[in-house]
């Protein structure tokens, strides 16, 4: 017996070879769930929930933010101080985000799916009533719940898809965010709608909570992938696993904590902040700066805003293929580039053509930076729910500069100009790009303890076993006795007392 040790299995992907029958025999495991087939359905079943999932998180999202220019003038706010009331979502969100994947580790994504639930049903009733009434605290209420529930769901919701990512075997990760898009586009759409017919601002909104209570109860039976293929080959590999459940739940929730000190987490965290200002700043002032600054309808803010949302939309869908054949680390330097050049010209152009063209640009560039660096974080799935709270507290971070600095800008130089500073941090995402390459073998040491060995006979693993990750995360790799076909890079973590 060994105490205190976390041996980490990254030969194969524990999720897909707990379905080869060699590897079953190997280790003497039973495929989950009756078989490859059944868990092929599941599999499918739990991707076409996800995508909805996604889908109705942008639909909700853009619906409420194409109608920010009448909340404003419903309370008659200035630019500085509608930055800080929307500042409330970011503080809401990073306050959720740094303890989301200790709830998600310790009591499962469907129980942080249904605490998102309630939020965002209380959330958009307080976003109506709010302007209704001439509240600006319960708006910012309102607003802070909104990003309490969008943290809490939305590491369940990426660990799950990076799971699915990983038992294919292929990029698939950025068509759930093409979905959030594809559903973004119809809520921009549907606010411009309710703009133009002028539908009251708490009528939309409630509608819109009863709407997504309805379909995110609906989905949660089948919204995560239990049991876990993963989690079987755990048990039945290192039965004292399953014997010592609570001491492995406390070393589960301190790894969700350690992931703050790994250099690459963070910088892979640094990344996605430079891609949440970059789209959030979208989200929350485009609509704005295409009104005032070209002095254009709310309903043609919104359209211009569907496009932006819309170029993601195309780039996520069609990405995918991409990312596989060129790698991740060029395609997130290219997109930087083209983001960075769409957002100056819509900055600087000198007629509304032209910058509704940096906008197209703009939203190609922004598309794959966030499924990106998801996927970066979620290379080990065993770790990945602390990883992806990592980067999500940054993702929030940037929530939380962006509105009142842009605001305060904007009241000096108009929105369209202050959107151009976020420039700076794209230039900062394109330098650090090459953190989101995926983990790469290397020689290392620390091997793990003989009796560990996954094999036919139940023998010691190689003492010299190779290691993956990089310098500052590296864990030993155990094989099967017998050659299983060759998967798909995979990772999974067994912890022992």
């Amino acid at each position: 017996m060994w105490s205190n040790r976390f041996v980490t299995i990254r030969a194969i992907d524990l999720e897909r070879a707990v379905r080869n029958p060699r590897v079953r025999d190997a280790i003497g495991a039973s495929p989950a769930g009756g078989g490859a087939a059944s868990s092929d359905q599941a599999l499918a079943r739990t991707r076409l929930t996800l995508l909805g999932l996604f889908t109705l998180n942008g639909l909700m999202f853009s619906s409420w933010l194409a109608r920010i220019p009448a909340v404003r003038d419903a309370l008659d706010l200035t630019a500085g101080q509608l930055g800080i009331v929307l500042l409330a979502g970011s503080v809401g969100a990073l306050a959720t985000a740094t303890v989301s994947g200790i709830v998600v580790t310790r009591f499962g994504g469907r129980f942080s799916l249904l605490l998102s639930t309630i939020g965002f049903a209380a959330a958009y009733v307080l976003i109506g009533v709010g302007p209704t009434v001439g509240s600006v605290p319960l708006l910012a209420a309102g607003i802070f719940l909104n990003g309490v529930a969008f943290a809490i769901g939305n590491v369940p919701l990426n660990v799950e898809t990076a799971a699915v990512e990983r038992r294919m075997g292929r990029t698939v990760l950025p068509q759930f965010h093409a979905a959030f898009s594809v559903g973004a586009v119809l809520g921009s759409l549907i606010g411009a709608l309710a703009s133009s017919l002028a539908v009251p601002l708490l009528g939309q909104f409630v509608v819109t909570a009863a709407i997504g209570t309805a379909w995110r109860l609906a989905a949660l039976p089948h919204a995560v992938l239990e049991p876990s293929p993963g989690r079987v080959v755990a048990q039945d590999v290192l039965p004292d696993v399953a014997a010592h459940p609570a001491p492995a739940r406390r070393r589960a929730i301190g790894s969700a904590l350690d992931a703050w000190r790994e250099p690459r987490t963070l910088l892979i965290g640094v990344v996605i902040m430079a891609a949440a200002l970059s789209e959030g700043s979208a989200n929350d002032w485009l609509a704005l700066a295409v009104v005032d600054g070209f002095d254009q309808t709310e309903a043609v803010g919104a359209v211009v805003f569907g496009l932006f949302v819309g170029a993601m939309t195309a780039v996520r869908l069609l990405g995918t293929r991409l990312i596989d054949r060129v790698g991740r680390v060029p395609v997130l330097r290219v997109s930087g580039c083209v983001s960075l050049a769409g957002l100056l010209v819509f900055g600087f152009a000198p007629t509304f053509e032209t910058a509704v063209i940096g906008v197209a640009a703009w939203g190609f560039g922004a598309a794959l930076a966030v499924p990106l660096g998801i996927a970066a974080a979620s290379d080990d799935p065993m770790l990945a729910a602390g990883r992806v709270a990592v980067v999500s507290a940054f993702s929030s971070v940037a929530s939380i500069a962006a509105p009142p600095l842009l605001g305060l800008a904007a009241d000096s130089m108009g929105a369209r100009r202050a959107l151009t500073l976020i420039a700076v941090a794209m230039v900062v995402s394109i330098a650090l790009s090459r953190r989101v390459a995926p983990l790469e073998p290397a020689i290392g040491h620390d091997a793990a303890p003989a009796s560990l060995q996954v094999g036919a006979g139940g023998s010691a693993p190689n003492p010299a076993a190779p290691m993956m990750g990089d310098a500052d995360d590296r864990t030993p790799i155990t094989r099967p006795a017998s050659p299983a076909p060759r998967e798909p890079a995979g990772v999974g973590c067994l912890e022992h007392s």
